[in-house]
């Protein structure tokens, strides 16, 4: 089992590995054409013919790497932000207020997205200004890059897992606990600070569920003690949730709460 979960937990580096290793077959095999190079087919424009050159051919492999990176983007997004915590609190407090699809699910999500993005904005400043910047000037190679851009990012996530998440991972793959954040393998580090996001998320919507819970006992009290049993009591409760979640500003101080985690 041990030896199966390693293999799990760095499924992604392995196909980055291996997506780099076709690239670089590729670029042999490129090399080793002969020098007239593939036939031009028919009815194509000139920047959809087959290379000639293995610069060329070389080039395409890359933008289909780099498209399949894109395509994991959604998967970066919701592991390496606070994505996860803010989509999940706000999904407990719509069950929570017992509305059905009230606020939509794009709603929720684009709140979510913007919150994300307003958390992790020195995040990305900063790896913008000790990456990026420095990569577009040519002052960097792109594994140098990389590796810059990793670090503001295992800070942020650092600063939000648990202690035992982290070790949790590091026991299961035999690894000591390392002295630096730098040290901490993404591999190990993103499930661990997944599922720390994952509790406290859960934390924050079970102290949300507390007052409509109340209001849901009071009204299913009242309406057995009047007789009125086949009336369901969420019909006459949610009216009440909704005057009593406006009344206390609600949105505000749910905001207030998933900001403050990040403080």
């Amino acid at each position: 089992m041990r030896g199966k979960g390693s293999k799990i937990g760095a499924a992604g580096i392995l196909v980055l590995i291996a997506a780099g290793s076709v690239l670089l077959a590729g670029a042999d095999r490129v090399s080793a054409a002969p020098a007239g190079g593939a036939p031009a087919l028919p009815g194509l424009p000139p920047a959809l013919q087959p290379g000639t050159t293995p610069q060329s051919v070389f080039g395409t492999l890359q933008i289909l790497l780099l498209i399949t990176v894109l395509s994991l983007a959604p998967g970066i997004l919701v592991m390496l932000t606070s994505f996860t915590r803010m989509i999940v609190v706000l999904s407990f407090l719509r069950s929570a207020l017992g509305v059905q699809q009230t606020p939509p699910n794009q709603v929720l999500i684009g709140l979510a997205l913007a919150l994300t993005f307003f958390v992790m904005a020195p995040t990305l400043q900063q790896v913008n200004q000790t990456a990026v910047q420095p990569y577009l000037r040519g002052e960097l190679t792109q594994s140098e890059a990389i590796g810059r851009a990793e670090i503001p990012f295992k800070h942020f996530m650092a600063k939000q897992t648990r202690e035992k998440d982290l070790k949790l991972f590091l026991d299961y793959r035999n690894v000591p606990l390392p002295q630096r954040v730098e040290d901490i393998p993404l591999s190990l580090l993103v499930p661990a600070y997944t599922i720390s996001e994952l509790k406290t998320a859960f934390e924050i919507g079970f102290m949300i569920f507390i007052p409509f819970l109340i209001i849901d006992m009071v009204v299913s009290s009242v309406l057995m003690a009047m007789g009125m049993m086949m009336l369901p009591p969420v019909i006459v409760s949610l009216p009440f949730k909704i005057l009593l979640f406006v009344l206390a500003d609600g949105w505000y101080l749910v905001v207030r709460s998933l900001l403050a985690g990040y403080v």
